[in-house]
């Protein structure tokens, strides 16, 4: 029998990998610029997405532009990332380009243990919710993958107003399970974000950063719920 009665799971880092992130072996951020750059016809060489990524990490360390960001609705996402870019030097119709791409639900390729992970919670009757501090709607991308059906409640900060590690954000996935708290485990990558699940009563889980969609990492999960996976085939 399950050790818990639901899961709760963030998004980018956890099942997807995140655009700006690390990409083993290139620029931090690579392929999500180079994707913006081969769709609006520009170069994009390796030299090209090196000077932006670099661009746009220096500028991210500058602490006006660290301290304001915000996911709890998509205005004040939008208002983070036009500091962030701008600080970086971004040209503005570039910089257009890499937020629709960035901000494009769909493009997230999902870790390849993802669709049985969660086929093996709800085969032990187990609820699954989404939590994600995320300015758009990421249901199409579940619909896309075919995974929405494995899925039961999408806690998303935009819709809510609230973002992580405030307990009343993991209190409004809970209520959407209709479950309690010492009845859930939280899954995440980030401490600081993720691990404030330990704040609302949940047992958390904290992964490493996914960094390729190959990685299988998923199987932990279902250890800590107390599944066993099915035997591949």
């Amino acid at each position: 029998m399950p050790y818990f009665e639901a899961v709760l799971l963030d998004w980018v880092g956890t099942l997807v990998v995140p655009k700006w992130g690390p990409v083993p072996g290139r620029p931090r951020g690579a392929r999500w610029i180079e994707r913006t750059l081969l769709h609006l016809g520009l170069d994009a060489a390796e030299t090209e997405v090196r000077r932006l990524s670099t661009a746009l990490s220096e500028a991210g360390r500058l602490p006006e532009v660290a301290r304001g960001w915000s996911d709890a609705s998509a205005d004040a996402h939008r208002e983070g990332y036009t500091r962030w870019v701008r600080a970086a030097g971004i040209d503005p119709a570039l910089a257009d380009a890499l937020y629709a791409t960035l901000s494009d639900p769909v493009g997230n390729p999902f870790a390849t243990d993802v669709a049985p992970t969660l086929a093996a919670l709800k085969a032990a009757g187990l609820k699954v919710a989404l939590i994600s501090d995320i300015h758009f709607d990421i249901r199409p991308a579940f619909v896309r993958a075919g995974l929405d059906a494995h899925v039961d409640g999408y806690a998303l900060s935009f819709e809510h107003g609230l973002c992580k590690p405030d307990p009343a954000f993991f209190g409004v996935a809970l209520d959407q399970l209709g479950v309690r708290p010492e009845a859930a485990l939280m899954v995440g990558d980030r401490s600081a974000h993720d691990g404030g699940g330990v704040e609302a009563g949940l047992t958390t889980l904290l992964l490493p950063p996914l960094t390729r969609t190959t990685e299988e990492r998923l199987h932990l999960v279902l250890g800590a719920c107390g599944i066993t996976p099915e035997p591949s085939r």
